[in-house]
């Protein structure tokens, strides 16, 4: 699987820089967007800044940067593909400014080199949360390989007429908001044209436990596990009590409730990259999880009244609190 993995991304990198190499000879390099529309691998990028409005943008010069360049973190169509994002088509699955922010929060203002990408770094995107405070995307290493969040550097240093592009192999997620209200705009279908983690929130609101999962001064960062619609109701079915609606949740005794979603929080807002493989963790309720194998950029995650592992369905969410990783069961203690 290595080096197949390699192999992929020495095709990438080489028919990349084909491209500019091309651009020379004709004494005009491509710009960031030009890179994304002449090369098929960036193909659902392309159609993303198309619908995200941001295309224009990333064809010219840069107005706030002296020497006029962007840097762009590119995902590729697999990494789309990821999300169940193949086609344009499915793009539309997103609310438009949910994927105009996404697309900012891979944006730097600046030339970015690959040499500058250095563990323990932070980069600032356009992006910006509602202090007009900047959203910033850090470098991790593991094992030798750099990181930005959860999203593996497949390549770096792409030159453009307008900046710098740096392949990577997940999208980068932010929402600029805490983990509550992360959920809150999922449920509401602000993120998804459907709405997600409706039950999640349901179940955060009986517990009561929102102020534990919401921002505060000095409140730590936490990494939460957060199970999809879908993962509530196969355990309604697991324990014999239908939960076909977030109301039902409300149906469970508030303590087990209680006891089930702390068994979800992990002190310390991680990335899929800085989290222990093949350990236990502990976890706010007092119990504890355990992570499987790093692979492809994710781990499993089990929980001591499960049988089998939930996947990660997103992985490495930012949010203002910590880090969010949607996964498809409900981690019972």
């Amino acid at each position: 699987m290595k080096n197949i993995f390699t192999s992929q991304n020495a095709l990438l990198l080489a028919a990349m820089l084909l491209l500019g190499s091309c651009s020379d000879k004709q004494d005009t390099a491509p710009s960031i967007a030009s890179i994304a529309v002449h090369n098929p691998d960036f193909q659902i990028l392309e159609d993303a800044a198309v619908r995200g409005g941001v295309a224009g943008t990333l064809s010219n010069k840069n107005p706030n940067d002296p020497s006029g360049n962007y840097t762009v973190f590119a995902p590729t169509n697999a990494a789309f593909a990821r999300l169940g994002l193949r086609s344009a088509a499915d793009l539309n699955g997103l609310q438009q400014s949910f994927l105009t922010s996404t697309l900012l929060y891979h944006v730097f203002s600046g030339n970015l080199l690959g040499s500058n990408l250095t563990a323990g770094t932070t980069s600032a995107s356009v992006l910006q949360d509602a202090s007009k405070t900047a959203i910033t995307r850090r470098v991790i290493e593991r094992q030798g390989v750099r990181y930005i969040n959860g999203s593996r550097l497949l390549a770096t240093d792409v030159p453009a007429a307008n900046g710098t592009v740096h392949p990577i192999d997940k999208v980068l997620l932010a929402t600029g908001v805490d983990i509550v209200q992360s959920a809150i705009a999922l449920k509401d279908a602000k993120v998804f044209v459907t709405p997600e983690l409706s039950f999640l929130v349901e179940a955060v609101l009986y517990a009561e436990l929102a102020p534990d999962f919401t921002a505060s001064p000095g409140s730590p960062a936490l990494t939460v596990f957060a199970p999809t619609d879908q993962a509530f109701r196969e355990l309604g079915t697991l324990l014999g009590v239908p939960l076909n609606v977030p109301a039902d949740i409300r149906r469970l005794p508030k303590t087990t409730v209680q006891a089930v979603l702390l068994n979800h929080v992990v002190p310390g807002g991680q990335f899929t990259p800085e989290m222990p493989e093949n350990s236990a963790v502990k976890t706010a309720g007092g119990g504890s999880l355990q992570l499987g194998p790093f692979l492809n950029g994710t781990l499993t995650v089990q929980g001591k009244g499960n049988t089998m592992p939930a996947s990660m369905v997103i992985p490495d969410v930012q949010c203002t609190n910590g880090t969010v990783h949607v996964i498809n069961k409900v981690l019972l203690p």
